[in-house]
């Protein structure tokens, strides 16, 4: 688009998780200067675990100028370590693919959410940024489209971008009502100080347990804060969002896995533990319209287990910038955004099903290979 036309187009952007404000920082940069972010949260505060950002993704925070902040706030790390439950054999260490790849080493950085969330947006104008905004309705009127919200606010926009998650509002409106799909799984997630954590924490690359009946132990050292991020998965037929859980169930999960593991479950306050049953979605067909764009979980939620959904969302907002600079409209740069992102993502979703096998892996990275 022309640089007075991108300058001046009306952008709403629902959802300031990363993908929501990963895609204000990317359209801002790339010279769009009407981005506004809608946020349903009333307050920002410092929730979730560790998340590791990959070498392509770094590479954007250099070329948005929020390397330095997002240094500030993470660690480096090198390679992914993959262990048996019990610690004894390591199944799989391998550099993170990309690290090399650019004018400077780009290590993985495991950064805390709420912290990666804190750098994006205060790269943002105040003005910019709405909290307490729930979407109720979307209606797309063509060449706009406008948003009502739970607290009477309506806006109309040349382009809104729903970064509104895996229960997309936008999703369900205009392109799929299919629900989120259960993985038959839950995940356990804390942050626990390093002192706390056992010996667990020896350098800053992340560590992974496999139990051979599909219980995992993810450990993501958050080095910078003096924390560890641990993350316990596990197989489940229970699809309640928010499963009620104790210490003895955590520990009962964990035979023959490293006894660290085990003393940090038995020592945690349960009440501070994230339990939540996990779900994905199904690919969805089409992304957009001629002004409303999917982006991120809406798009494309996937498992955690190979740890690219914060990483999708990255590249999307990247992606749906460069589609504006280079098209003519905003619906041709929709089209072209789909058309580069989607086969990606519907690779990756796919690959994240998988999950790890406790006595073989072929590679830590099964994308890459």
């Amino acid at each position: 688009m022309k640089t007075e036309e991108l300058r001046t187009l009306r952008i709403a952007i629902v959802g300031g998780g990363y993908g929501g404000a990963a895609a204000a920082v990317a359209l801002r940069h790339a010279g769009a200067q009407n981005v506004h972010v809608y946020e349903q949260a009333a307050a920002l505060a410092p929730i979730g675990a560790g998340i590791g950002i990959r070498p392509p993704a770094v590479e954007l925070f250099r070329t948005w100028g929020i390397w330095d902040e997002i240094a500030k706030v993470s660690g480096a790390s090198d390679h992914l370590e993959i262990l048996t439950a019990d610690g004894t054999m390591v199944l799989a260490q391998e550099e993170w693919p990309g690290l090399n790849d650019y004018a400077q080493p780009n290590h993985n950085r495991i950064i805390h959410r709420g912290d990666f969330i804190d750098v994006l947006l205060g790269a943002l104008p105040a003005d910019s940024v709405h909290l307490g905004h729930r979407l109720e309705s979307i209606v797309d009127d063509g060449a706009t489209a406008t948003l009502r919200f739970a607290n009477g606010e309506v806006v109309e926009a040349d382009l809104v971008i729903a970064a509104d998650g895996i229960r997309s509002v936008v999703r369900h409106a205009l392109f799929s009502q299919k629900p989120p799909v259960f993985a038959h799984e839950h995940a356990y997630r804390i942050v626990v100080p390093i002192d706390q954590s056992h010996g667990l924490v020896s350098d800053a690359n992340p560590r992974f347990y496999i139990g051979r009946d599909g219980v995992i132990a993810y450990n993501l050292p958050l080095a910078y804060r003096g924390e560890l991020s641990y993350d316990i998965t596990a197989p489940s037929d229970d699809d309640t969002w928010a499963p009620e859980i104790s210490n003895d169930y955590l520990v009962s999960l964990l035979d023959g896995f490293d006894e660290r593991i085990v003393a940090v479950a038995r020592e945690l306050d349960i009440d501070q533990v994230t339990s939540r049953s996990v779900y994905d979605i199904d690919a969805v067909d089409t992304w957009h319209t001629d002004s409303v764009a999917l982006l991120g979980d809406a798009a494309h939620a996937m498992l955690h287990h190979q740890g690219w959904g914060a990483n999708s969302a990255i590249l999307d907002a990247e992606g749906l910038a460069t589609a504006l600079v280079a098209a003519d409209t905003v619906s041709e740069a929709l089209a072209a955004y789909q058309a580069v992102r989607k086969p990606m993502t519907d690779h990756l979703q796919a690959i994240s099903r998988q999950g790890w096998n406790g006595e073989q892996v072929e590679s830590a990275f099964p994308a890459n290979a």
